[in-house]
This record gives structure tokens, C-alpha cells and sequence, in this order.
């Protein structure tokens, strides 16, 4: 699925930048605001899958318009990209229901992975803003890992092959590849290349010890 997108932000630059971006990635940008009350008159007009809003900008902010869009019980899901690494900021977001996060300046290199959960009906926040601001909300199924399967994935997520791997933990290479499979069951990951060192490498931020 190729999701309409709408996206708004205060400086031209990183306007400029995202939309470069995402029409680079092939994604499909309807429109582009330089501030909240333009955002929210494309939202109304287009009602997009998905509006990636700046939290602060004239007018409107991110969140009133996520609010708003709440009111007027609009489909858009939001996600908001900001500096901003502040614990009421993400609260507020959160009791809104806000589907995506993204610090700016982790913004593209994780837009992509956050308009992947969204489409899917999941929300995605920055790791490293959960990790800055110390809260532990788990991955989906993580609970359900052993410690052996949580170290793996970390030494998975510093780019270790499983021959590496099965060499550090002093184990067999067969082994690590039926750890991999029964990790990528739990944690119920699509089947395909590389989704879980895709995943390991999302979710870093909640194997540093």
C-alpha cells in the first residue's frame, strides 16, 4: 500500500528536505503546509492516510491539529517530527493518539520504518526518545524473550554475523540460526530478509545495558 501523505512544517529547509525524501522513496505527498493552518485545511480537503506535522509552528501546533482532526473524528493518523525531547510533549501526544513520533533529527532514517507501522496500524516512537526520556515502554511480544534471546538481538543489531555470533557465545552456528527463527516467531515478524536485524536495529535502544 502506497499511502497519501500531507506534510507541514515551519522551516523551508526541512520541508524542502522530507518532501524530497519521501517523493524519492516513491511515496505518495498529496501536499505540503509552512504552518498549522494550512496543514489542517489540507487535512480537511485531502483527509490523507497520514499527516507528518512539525509539533510547533504558526497558528496551530502539531498537537491541536492532531486534536482537532480527533473532534472533527478525521481518518488521518498523525505523526509529528520535532526537536522536542520533553516528557509532556510525548503524554499529550500519546493521550491524543498520536501514531508516530520521530526526533528530526533521526527523521530520515526513521520516517520509512514509521509510515510501515502506521500503514499497519501501529504506532512508532523514537527509540531514542523513549530511551532519553527513560521510559520503558516494550516492543510488542519482547516480554516474551529469554535473556539469551535478548542478547542475541543486541549483538544482531551491532551488525554481528551468525558466525560471529555462535563464536562469542560459544555455540554453534545451527544453533544461532534456530535461535533467530524461534526470536522471529515471538516477536511474530514477517518472514522475509533481513526483518530481523531490521527490527534489532529499531529497538537498540532497549538492549543497552
Amino acid at each position: 500500500m502506497n499511502p497519501t501523505i500531507i506534510i507541514a512544517d515551519d522551516h523551508p529547509l526541512v520541508l524542502k528536505g522530507l518532501h524530497d525524501f519521501l517523493i524519492e522513496k516513491k511515496f505518495n505527498v498529496l501536499a505540503s503546509a509552512k504552518n498549522g493552518k494550512e496543514a489542517l485545511a489540507l487535512i480537511k480537503a485531502h483527509t490523507p492516510d497520514i499527516a507528518i506535522l512539525d509539533i510547533k509552528m504558526p497558528f496551530l501546533t502539531g498537537l491541536q491539529i492532531a486534536e482537532q482532526c480527533k473532534i472533527d473524528k478525521l481518518a488521518t493518523k498523525i505523526v509529528l517530527i520535532t526537536f522536542e525531547k520533553d516528557e509532556k510533549t510525548y503524554y499529550d501526544a500519546k493521550a491524543i493518539g498520536i501514531y508516530g513520533y520521530v526526533l528530526k533529527e533521526f527523521a530520515l532514517v526513521e520516517i520509512e520504518n514509521c509510515i510501515s507501522s502506521v500503514i499497519k496500524d501501529k504506532s512508532y516512537f523514537s527509540p531514542e526518545l523513549l530511551k532519553f526520556l527513560e521510559l520503558h515502554e516494550l516492543p510488542e511480544n519482547f516480554d516474551l524473550l529469554t535473556n539469551h534471546e535478548r542478547g542475541i538481538v543486541k549483538l544482531i543489531s551491532q551488525n554481528k554475523t551468525g558466525v560471529e555470533i555462535a563464536d562469542l557465545l560459544l555455540i554453534s552456528p545451527r544453533t544461532v540460526e534456530k535461535h533467530k527463527s524461534n526470536i522471529i516467531k515471538k516477536l511474530k515478524l514477517e518472514r522475509k530478509q533481513n526483518s530481523l536485524l531490521i527490527w534489532a536495529k529499531e529497538n537498540s535502544a532497549f538492549f543497552d545495558t
